[in-house]
């Protein structure tokens, strides 16, 4: 199988939502989670940051893996957005191919 979570953070709610609904609306994501008020710990140019974000667990298929990371990029404000993907493995068939459908 071929399906996959994508996780990437922002910095507000609002972007968070564009970000999912760009994904959804444009057919590279079945489905974006948003995961509120999370800590991020972090080095960034030097210095220990430790910040507020916003997760999103973004499921879609290796075959959109590229244009949900384009996407990601295009609507981001960090200069290095976070964007990892992780394969599925045990999903529900019923789900994935629901999953497929969408993105489709």
């Amino acid at each position: 199988m071929n399906e996959i979570i994508v996780l990437t953070t922002t910095d507000s709610i609002e972007l968070a939502h564009k970000i999912a609904s760009a994904l959804v609306e444009k057919r590279e994501a079945a489905c974006v989670n948003i995961i509120p008020e999370i800590r991020s710990v972090y080095r960034w140019e030097g210095k220990i940051c430790d910040e507020k974000e916003f997760l999103l667990v973004i499921k879609s298929t290796v075959q959109r893996l590229e244009a949900v990371k384009d996407r990601v990029r295009s609507l981001h404000t960090y200069q290095t957005p976070e964007v990892i993907s992780i394969p599925v493995s045990g999903g529900d068939p019923a789900y994935l191919s629901w999953l497929h459908a969408s993105v489709e």
